[in-house]
């Protein structure tokens, strides 16, 4: 693959597409409608878990299950969404991204509605595994066709401003959690996101078309994309950008995790103020995504902000550390607080531009590309769940470790692979 971006000589190309080229060009300018569908699709992880996050701690009580185990309900949803990206993304490369999309959407409202019906933690963690699985279907299908639909500069800004729809799920997920937590138990969590996941289907089968055309398609079967994948790891900025942004992920779901026990156990606060907490957070993530898709992409180079962005996360992670360490004495739970605020806000400009930066350098096997992005992410993420949990529920030290090292070797496998100082990669390189 050239430097300046171009694709993958390994990736098949395939001839310039016309057939759907004019449904692409008025999906385009339905704007509004495609973003919030798009939106719809990629809050569905944040759904599936940040409503879940409040009712960990019942969990462990209803289920007579320690915080470990109960915290592999969260680890088995994350491999869930790692592994069958690895399936659907190649399978809508195939035979487009409508059909897989729906088959995933379908199969993902029956799991979450077996998860409110587990009669035992084993079972829960079965469930979730399942919900992960078919879960996946939209997050690596709404990335493939922003890809279908964006390039460049517009695709970096994109991906912000679906940060700014996707975002509003992990503000608004928790605070439905805790309420719900009022009139019920953690069981009606999920009946709730039943119905969340039945509305999004039912809206992806009314108002969003195929937008990958069928001569765009790639007719091989499991070697064909295999070879697409090994193509593209075979890039090695592109698998520095992977790395990055699934280490990157690590530490956002060591908080994810962690928090719960962290804020409610060891800082005594109720199910609603963390509620309240891990919404500021999320807003902290979305205002700053909103200016660096507004402001700082087409000015700054996506490298530059990218790293930026890591730096800032090693900062915050340090802070969590020596504060969990006392090394400042005994800390309270406004300065822990700020520092994860601090950390979130810099994930605003940490994951949407290393897709961007990673998928600029693929316009063919979009789907594949995708696949690994999430695919990554999510193993990574996956691992981390337990880690953070190793100590029990007393102390923090865990979850600021766990997130120190994650961002530590996001910033190696970005210094090191992707060689910001000795290359253009940002949209404008990559459109030129």
């Amino acid at each position: 693959m050239g430097e300046r971006g171009g694709p993958i000589q390994d990736v098949p190309q395939t001839a310039a597409p016309t057939a759907e080229r004019p449904s692409t060009r008025s999906l385009r300018r339905t704007g509004l409608l495609v973003t919030l569908i798009l939106g719809g699709l990629t809050a569905t992880p944040p759904l599936a878990m940040d409503m879940y996050l409040p009712a960990l701690p019942e969990v462990t009580r209803s289920l007579h299950a320690p915080a470990a185990t109960v915290q592999l309900t969260l680890t088995a949803c994350l491999a869930g969404m790692a592994l069958g990206q690895l399936v659907v993304g190649p399978m809508s490369d195939r035979w487009g991204r409508r059909r897989p999309l729906l088959a995933g959407l379908a199969v993902y409202v029956v799991a979450t509605a077996l998860c409110a019906l587990a009669p035992t933690v084993e079972f829960l963690v079965a469930f979730r595994l399942a919900q992960g699985l078919a879960g996946a279907a939209a997050i690596v299908i709404a990335r493939a066709v922003v890809r279908d639909l964006y390039d460049g500069v517009a695709m970096a800004r994109f991906f912000s401003t679906l940060m700014l729809i996707s975002g509003v799920a992990p503000i608004v997920a928790p605070l439905i959690g805790g309420q719900v937590l009022r009139l019920t138990d953690w069981r009606g969590v999920f009946v709730v996101l039943t119905v969340v996941g039945t509305l999004l289907a039912a809206l992806v089968w009314r108002k969003l078309p195929e937008t990958l055309a069928p001569e765009d398609r790639h007719g091989g079967g499991v070697g064909e994309a295999l070879r697409a994948m090994r193509g593209l790891l075979a890039d090695r900025a592109f698998t520095g950008y992977t790395l990055a942004g699934g280490f990157a992920f690590a530490a956002l779901f060591a908080y994810i995790a962690a928090s719960p026990f962290v804020i409610q156990e060891i800082y005594g606060a109720s199910p609603q103020t963390f509620s309240l907490l891990f919404g500021l957070n999320s807003v902290g993530l979305v205002v700053v995504g909103q200016i660096n898709g507004k402001v700082l992409v087409g000015r700054v180079s996506l490298d530059r902000v990218l790293g930026t962005g890591l730096a800032v996360v090693i900062l915050a992670a340090t802070a969590l550390l020596l504060m969990s360490l006392d090394v400042f004495g005994e800390a309270g739970l406004v300065p822990v607080a700020a520092a994860l605020f601090v950390l979130m806000s810099a994930m605003g400009v940490t994951l949407p531009n290393t897709q961007a930066l990673a998928l600029l350098r693929t316009k063919h096997a979009a789907g594949s590309a995708s696949a690994l992005l999430g695919t990554s992410s999510f193993l990574i993420g996956a691992v981390a769940s337990p880690l953070v949990g190793i100590a029990g529920e007393d102390t923090a030290v865990p979850m600021a470790v766990v997130q120190l090292a994650a961002a530590l070797v996001a910033l190696g496998c970005f210094m090191g692979m992707c060689r910001p100082w000795n290359r253009r990669t940002d949209a404008e390189g990559a459109e030129s």
